[in-house]
C-alpha cells in the first residue's frame, strides 16, 4: 500500500478490525472446543483487562486517541468504564483460578462480587454525562417505566425459558428466585439505563449506545448461562462467553471511536436560557453539553403488549396454565401501567388547558396592542383580524375576514409579499419570522405603509397549519422621516432649500441635462451685518425673510431658491429651451439685483434700504457677448457642481469687492485671483520668518523751497529677487491678520531710521500707514507708545496716516483711539483724501492735523478743469481749517506749478524723488538740508 492510501486510512479502523478479528477467532475457538474452559475464561480476562487498560488510560490523558478529545463529563464516563471492565477482569481471573462455572445466588462467590459491581459501574457510566432531573415526579415516572419494562421482559422470559425448568427444578420458588438473581439484575439495569441512553448528548450518542450495549450483552450472556445451567448442560455447552467478549470488546472501542463529528448549533439561534442549561452539568462545569433523561415512551407499553400476548397464546396452548407468580408480576404490571396512563392522561388535559389558555391570552394579547394581528390559512385568506387591524384600517370585521390579503396589498409590493410566503411556506425549517415592507390599502382607499412579519401559526392541534402575520402601521414613521429629510435639506427661517440640497440638486440637474442650460446667479445683501449690529438679530431674520420671499417670487417654477449660508442666496437656473440661457441669465440677475435694492425692507416702524450683489457662473463653454458690467466675455467649462457653485461665489464675491450693487459674469481670472491671494497668505507667513520684508522711505518736501520736511516709510516684499507689489500682498496680509506683526515691524524699523537721523540734527518727520484693522487690534495705542519711548523718536515727529473709511464707517472706536494718540502729541493724517467717504463739511469735525491730496485729483490738473477746481477747495479749505496740505502723486512739472500756485504747502511724487532704500533716502537727505543751509531761504530745485 502507498504513502498517500495508508494516511487516507481513519485512526480508527486499525484497532476496530483488530477487535474483529479477535471476535472471530474467539467465537471460532470457543465453538470448536479450543483450549476447554481455561481459554475461555483467560481469554475473557484478557479481553477485560485490555478494556480496563485502555479506558482508563484514555480517560487521564489530554490528547487521547480518539479523533475529537471528548470533554470531562464523558471522561468521567470513560473512566466508569474502565473501573467496570478492571472489576469484570479481576472477578475473570478469580474465575479462571477457582475453575467455577456459572454464577447462581445460592452458591455466591468473590468473583461474583466483582461481576455485580461491573454491572452496576458500567451504569454509572451511562448516568454520569446526563443532568439528573431534581423533581419526584420525574422519578416516579421513571421507576414505573422501568418496572413495567422489567416485569414484560421477566413475563416474557418466565414462560418461554424459565417456567417448564421450575416445573423440573422440584426448588422452592424462593429457591428458583434466588437462581433467575443474575438474570433479573441485568434486566432492571437494561430497563434503567435506557432513558439515559436515549437522552445522551448530540456528538456523544455513539458512546452511549456502545456501553448500553456492552451492558445488554453481558445481560443476556446472564440470561444464557442461568438457562443452560439450569438445564443441565456443562460449560462447553455454554455459548455465552461469545456476548460476554462482545461486550468487552466493545468497551475496548468506546475510546478509538470517539465522539460523532456532529456540526454543533449556531449560538445566536440557542436562546440564552436554554444555552445556559444545557451547557451546564450537575457538577457546575460550563461549556460542555450534557444529556438528560428522556423518558423510554411507548417502549414499556410495547413489551408489556407482547407479554400479555405471548402469555394469552401460550395460555391457550400450554398445559400447565399461568403460574401464580406470573398472574402476580402481570397484574402488578398492569395495574402500573393504568397509573401511567391516568398519569398520562392528566398530563395531556393539563397540556391542552394550558393550549387554551395560551390561546385566550394571545388573543388578549392581540387585541390589547395597535399592531394588527392576522390569522391566515395557507392560501392567505383572513381568518381572524384584531381589534387592532380593524382599528388600524377602518373596516368592518365581515369586510375583513374570508377576504384574501392580495385584495388589501399594494399591487407594486404584491410579488415582494407573495415571495415571502412562498418562502415560509415551502421552508419547514424556517422557524423564525421572516419581515417585509408594503402597501396596505384601509377602507377608505388610501395606502398605509407598514410593515409586517409572517411566521407559522400552530393551532390547539399544534399542526402549523396557519399563518400569522403581524403588521405595524408606519404612517406616523414615515410622516416624521419626511419632516426630519425636511428639516434636514431646508432652511428653518427662510423655508428654501438649504446648501446641502442645492449641492445635490445641482448634481442631479447636471447628470440629467447638457451642461450649457444649467447656470447659478449668487446673491449677497450688501450691508447686511450692520442692521444685525445695529437693530439686532431679529431685523435681521426679517430682512432675510423678505429677501427670500421676493427672490421665489421672481424665479421661474423650475428654477431652484436655496439660501447658501448668512445673508447670501443661489438661484439654480434652467432656462427654457427656446431661450437663450446667457441672455435669461443674465436677464435673471439683474432684475433679482432690482427687486433685492429698489424696495427697502420694512422692519417694524423701520425702513432699510440695502443694495445686492449678484455673481453668475455657467456650466457650459459658449463664448459670452460683450457688455455684462464689464465682466470677462470668456469662460470655461465648468462640468461638476462644485466648480459651478464656486465660480458662482467667486462672481459673486468680485461684485462685492468692486463696491456692491452690481452683477458680475465669472471668469477664468477670478479664479487664479483667489489662488494667488491664497498661496500670497501662505507665503507671508513664510516671508515674515525668514525676514523677506524690507522699508523704503519716499521723501515728501516743501513746495516753496524743495526743501525736505519728512518722510512716508513704505512696506517692501522682495520674494527672492522679485518684488511683490503692494497692492497684490496687503490684502491677503489683512485678510490673514499678518499686517498687525507686519505694520508693528514696519513702525519700529521706521522710527528708529528717523530717529537716529533726527540725532544729527535733521528736522524730519515719518509718515507710517495704518489699516482699520491694526487699529482696531487690542493694545494698538500702547505699541505705538511703546514703539516711540524705545525708538526715542518725538511723538509730534510721528504722523499715522489712515484712510478716509476708517474714521468714517467706525468713528466711534477708531476715533477714539487715535485721539489717545494724539494726545500724545502724535499727528494724524488723512490718505487718499477726496474719494467719497468724508464730507467737506465733515472734515472740521475729524481729529486731523494733515489732509493728503489723493493722486487721482493731481493728474488731473491742467487737464481737467473739475479735478483743477476740486484741487484748489481743499488746498483752501485745509488753509481755512488750519490744516496741512500735502499733494501726493505729482509726476509732471506743469501740476508743480500749479500746486505752488493754488499755494499748496507740501507734496510728493515721482516728480520730487521715487521711493527708496534708507542709505540713499540719508545721502538725498543731507545733501538738501546742507544746501538749504547755505542758500538760507532762496528756493532750491526739488531733490530728486
Amino acid at each position: 500500500m502507498s504513502g498517500d492510501n495508508a494516511r487516507r486510512v481513519p485512526p480508527r479502523a486499525l484497532p476496530v478490525a483488530m477487535a474483529a478479528v479477535v471476535g472471530v477467532l474467539y467465537a471460532t475457538g470457543s465453538l470448536l472446543g479450543w483450549g476447554g474452559t481455561a481459554f475461555i475464561a483467560w481469554a475473557e480476562a484478557g479481553a477485560a483487562g485490555a478494556a480496563a487498560t485502555s479506558l482508563l488510560l484514555a480517560s487521564r490523558r489530554p490528547d487521547g486517541p480518539a479523533e475529537t478529545t471528548p470533554g470531562g463529563l464523558w471522561r468521567a464516563s470513560w473512566r466508569w468504564y474502565g473501573i467496570a471492565a478492571a472489576s469484570w477482569f479481576v472477578g475473570a481471573v478469580g474465575g479462571a483460578l477457582t475453575d467455577g462455572y456459572g454464577r447462581s445466588a445460592m452458591s455466591l462467590s468473590v468473583p461474583d462480587l466483582f461481576y455485580l459491581f461491573a454491572l452496576a459501574a458500567l451504569v454509572v457510566g451511562l448516568v454520569a454525562p446526563i443532568r439528573v432531573p431534581r423533581d419526584a415526579g420525574t422519578w416516579l415516572r421513571y421507576a414505573a417505566d422501568t418496572y413495567v419494562c422489567a416485569c414484560a421482559l421477566f413475563v416474557l422470559g418466565w414462560v418461554a425459558l424459565f417456567g417448564t425448568l421450575y416445573h423440573e427444578s422440584g426448588e422452592t420458588p424462593a429457591e428458583f428466585v434466588l437462581e433467575l438473581l443474575y438474570p433479573l439484575i441485568g434486566i432492571v439495569f437494561v430497563c434503567g439505563a435506557l432513558p439515559f441512553v436515549l437522552g445522551a448528548a448530540r456528538g456523544h450518542r455513539r458512546l452511549a449506545w456502545m456501553g448500553y450495549g456492552a451492558l445488554t450483552a453481558i445481560a443476556a450472556a446472564d440470561i444464557v448461562t442461568t438457562f443452560v445451567r439450569l438445564d443441565g448442560g456443562g460449560a462447553g455447552d455454554d455459548p455465552s462467553d461469545i456476548l460476554r467478549l462482545a461486550g468487552l470488546l466493545l468497551l475496548l472501542l468506546v475510546p478509538w471511536t470517539g465522539p460523532a463529528a456532529e456540526p454543533e448549533p449556531p449560538v445566536d439561534d440557542i436562546p440564552d436560557d436554554v444555552a445556559d442549561e444545557a451547557w451546564q452539568d450537575t457538577s457546575g462545569r460550563a461549556g460542555e453539553e450534557c444529556g438528560r433523561m428522556i423518558g423510554p415512551g411507548i417502549a414499556p407499553a410495547a413489551i408489556a403488549a407482547a407479554a400479555a400476548l405471548f402469555i394469552a397464546g401460550h395460555s391457550l396452548t400450554g398445559q400447565n396454565g399461568l403460574e401464580p407468580g406470573i398472574s402476580i408480576a402481570a397484574g402488578s404490571a398492569a395495574l402500573v401501567l393504568i397509573a401511567r396512563l391516568a398519569g398520562l392522561l392528566r398530563e395531556n388535559d393539563e397540556l391542552r388547558r394550558a393550549v387554551d389558555t395560551g390561546e385566550e391570552h394571545f388573543r388578549a394579547l392581540s387585541e390589547s396592542i395597535n399592531d394588527a394581528v392576522l390569522i391566515c390559512d395557507l392560501d392567505a385568506i383572513v381568518q381572524y383580524a384584531s381589534a387592532g387591524a380593524l382599528r388600524t384600517y377602518h373596516y368592518e370585521p365581515e369586510e375583513l375576514l374570508g377576504r384574501p390579503l392580495h385584495e388589501i396589498v399594494h399591487p407594486e409590493d404584491l410579488p415582494r409579499v407573495q415571495e415571502v410566503f412562498l418562502e415560509v411556506l415551502d421552508d419547514e425549517a424556517v422557524d423564525e419570522a421572516l419581515r417585509v415592507s408594503c402597501r396596505v390599502r384601509a377602507a377608505d382607499g388610501t395606502w398605509l405603509p407598514t410593515e409586517s412579519t409572517i411566521s407559522r401559526y400552530s393551532g390547539s392541534d399544534g399542526a402549523p397549519s396557519r399563518l400569522l402575520v403581524t403588521t405595524r402601521d408606519l404612517s406616523e414613521q414615515a410622516a416624521l422621516q419626511r419632516q426630519v429629510a425636511h428639516l434636514t435639506f431646508h432652511d428653518g427661517l427662510t423655508g428654501l432649500p438649504n446648501r446641502s440640497y442645492l449641492e445635490e440638486r445641482t448634481r442631479e440637474v447636471l447628470s440629467r441635462q447638457p451642461s450649457g442650460e444649467v447656470a447659478v446667479v449668487f446673491v449677497d445683501l450688501d450691508g447686511f451685518t450692520a442692521v444685525n449690529d445695529s437693530d439686532g438679530h431679529a431685523a435681521g431674520d426679517q430682512v432675510l425673510a423678505q429677501a427670500a420671499r421676493r427672490l421665489r417670487a421672481n424665479v421661474q417654477s423650475d428654477d431652484t431658491v436655496a439660501r447658501w449660508g448668512g445673508d447670501e442666496f443661489t438661484v439654480l437656473v434652467q432656462p427654457p429651451p427656446d431661450e437663450s440661457e446667457t441672455r435669461a441669465t443674465v436677464e435673471l440677475a439683474g432684475r433679482l439685483l432690482r427687486v433685492l435694492s429698489a424696495d427697502p425692507y420694512q422692519v417694524g416702524n423701520k425702513q432699510i434700504v440695502l443694495t445686492a450683489s449678484v455673481g453668475i457662473a455657467f456650466a457650459g463653454d459658449e463664448e459670452m457677448p460683450a457688455g455684462g458690467n464689464g465682466s470677462e466675455s470668456g469662460r470655461r467649462l465648468r462640468r461638476t457642481a462644485a466648480d459651478l457653485l464656486r465660480n458662482g461665489d467667486l462672481a459673486m464675491a468680485r461684485a462685492k469687492e468692486l463696491g456692491g450693487g452690481r452683477v458680475e459674469v465669472y471668469a477664468p481670472h477670478m479664479h487664479a485671483d483667489v489662488v494667488r491671494r491664497l498661496e500670497l497668505g501662505s507665503d507671508l507667513q513664510q516671508a515674515l520668518a525668514e525676514e523677506e520684508f524690507a522699508i523704503e522711505f519716499q521723501p515728501v518736501v516743501d513746495l516753496a523751497t524743495s526743501r525736505v520736511t519728512g518722510v512716508e516709510a513704505l512696506l517692501r516684499w522682495w520674494r527672492g529677487s522679485e518684488a511683490v507689489p503692494p497692492e497684490e500682498f496687503i490684502g491677503p496680509a489683512e485678510e490673514s491678520g499678518l499686517m498687525i506683526p507686519l505694520g508693528d515691524w514696519v513702525l519700529r524699523e521706521a522710527c528708529r531710521e528717523v530717529a537716529r537721523w533726527r540725532g544729527d540734527s535733521w528736522d524730519v518727520g515719518l509718515s507710517v500707514n495704518f489699516t482699520a484693522r491694526q487699529i482696531a487690534a487690542p493694545g494698538f495705542v500702547e505699541s505705538v507708545a511703546a514703539a516711540l519711548e524705545e525708538t526715542g523718536l518725538p511723538p509730534q515727529a510721528l504722523t499715522l496716516e489712515v484712510r478716509e473709511e476708517v474714521l468714517v464707517e467706525d468713528a466711534g472706536q477708531n476715533v477714539e483711539r487715535l485721539s489717545e494718540l494724539r494726545d500724545l502729541g502724535v499727528r494724524l493724517a488723512i490718505d487718499d483724501f477726496g474719494t467719497g467717504y468724508a464730507s467737506l463739511a465733515y472734515l472740521g469735525q475729524l481729529p486731523v492735523d494733515i489732509i493728503k491730496i489723493d493722486p487721482s485729483f493731481v493728474a488731473g490738473l491742467g487737464s481737467d478743469e473739475t479735478l483743477t477746481l476740486l484741487t484748489r477747495t481743499i488746498v483752501r479749505l485745509g488753509s481755512d481749517l488750519g490744516l496741512a496740505v500735502v499733494a501726493e502723486g505729482i509726476e509732471r512739472p506743469e501740476q508743480l506749478e500749479l500746486l505752488r500756485e493754488m499755494g499748496c504747502p507740501r507734496g510728493q511724487g515721482f516728480l520730487v524723488a521715487r521711493p527708496m532704500a534708507a542709505g540713499r533716502v540719508e545721502s538725498l537727505v543731507r545733501t538738501n538740508l546742507e544746501a538749504h543751509a547755505q542758500a538760507g531761504d532762496v528756493p532750491l530745485p526739488l531733490p530728486g
